[in-house]
């Protein structure tokens, strides 16, 4: 789920845990870490600046996703370095994987693919929920990894996601709903029989499953980022059920 805010991100911090100690991370993987995630706060920060200014100049935010395209696709594909970091941080490759590949489905194959929805209110709405939570969870990682956390950011990153994650998880799925009739008109992407891989694919059906399968996802990533929430900013201590 392109929304999710899972804790970790494959970025890290100065300390992790192995087998249940503290194992600190080398001097060049911190460096690298640090400059990655400044690096993506200064870029979230930057198209986030751009989206106001376009607003206040245009009164209208039609317009305003081809204005922010080049920033949001770089950054947002850059990301996928976060599945490398896995490797240095220790996280879930698969939990990582999926979040950042969701993001970049949303952005290529749905917005960037299907131009005549560009303009709906519902890609402001999680282009908006995007850069507000990539800017709170980037600094977060930085302040994390230079050991110098400041409350605010903190409590930003398990507080903010109560009213953004819902909120971008509508924008991503009103999306993809308003790109199905274009996708059914056109048939992008869909491969139809009889062809010489004598295989079908149909990405109007492939979108609704897609959409379904927020169904079960939504429910379990948020409420562990509310027991997260609870762990870090209350101190409770969270007993997590084996599967």
């Amino acid at each position: 789920m392109a929304s999710s805010e899972e804790d970790g991100g494959g970025n890290g911090s100065v300390e992790e845990k192995e087998n249940g100690k503290k194992r600190r991370l080398g001097a060049v993987a911190t460096a690298w870490l640090i400059c990655y995630n400044v690096a993506m706060t200064a870029g979230w920060l930057v198209l986030g600046i751009a989206m106001v200014r376009f607003y206040m100049q245009k009164g209208t935010h039609k317009g305003l996703f081809r204005s922010v395209q080049k920033t949001l696709k770089f950054f947002q594909t850059f990301a996928m370095l976060e599945v490398v970091h896995c490797a240095v941080v220790h996280t879930s490759v698969l939990v990582t994987g999926v979040q950042v590949s969701s993001r970049i489905f949303m952005v290529w194959f749905i917005t960037h693919s299907i131009k005549q929805i560009q303009n709906e209110e519902s890609v402001i709405l999680f282009l908006v929920v995007w850069t507000v939570t990539e800017i709170t969870r980037y600094s977060f990682y930085t302040f994390n990894l230079l050991n110098h956390l400041p409350y605010f950011i903190k409590w930003a990153r398990y507080n903010f996601f109560i009213i953004l994650y819902p909120v971008g998880v509508a924008g991503e799925l009103l999306t993809i709903y308003a790109a199905l009739p274009y996708v059914k008109k056109t048939g992008i992407f869909s491969l139809r029989l009889p062809n010489k891989y004598n295989v079908s694919f149909d990405y109007y059906y492939f979108l609704i499953v897609i959409m379904f399968s927020y169904i079960p996802l939504f429910p379990q990533l948020y409420f562990h980022m509310l027991r997260q929430r609870r762990k870090v900013l209350h101190g409770e201590v969270i007993v997590e059920k084996d599967d």
